[in-house]
């Protein structure tokens, strides 16, 4: 019986589809996103044709909708350095106060 695989772990990046003037990113800043995650980790799945919609209250409590974007990537190793100057430096690409980036462990199967 071959033995189990090791665990890794899912990171999954939750982008904005649109500027705040509701204007669609160019599909380059998505696909530059999954080629610098393809070259760090050997390969992302970003998910473009099915949005997700994302809602929250902001501080004034007003809800806020957007349709964002998810990418994935696995990992053996989870840098969390890395990834939070990553954050950052999406959070200014795409001039936004966060963006979202979540890891789960994972077991292959």
């Amino acid at each position: 019986m071959p033995a189990a695989p090791p665990p890794c772990t899912l990171v999954q990046l939750f982008l904005p589809l649109c500027g705040a003037d509701g204007q669609p990113w160019p599909r380059a800043m998505l696909d530059a996103v999954r080629d610098e995650l393809t070259a760090r980790f050997g390969g992302a799945t970003a998910f473009v044709r099915a949005p997700a919609a994302g809602a929250w209250e902001d501080p004034g409590g007003e809800v806020q909708r957007d349709e964002v974007v998810l990418v994935e990537v696995m990992t053996d190793r989870l840098d969390r350095a890395w990834w939070a100057a990553y954050r950052a430096t999406l959070e200014t690409r795409f001039d936004q106060d966060e963006v979202l980036i979540r890891a789960s462990a994972v077991e292959r199967l």
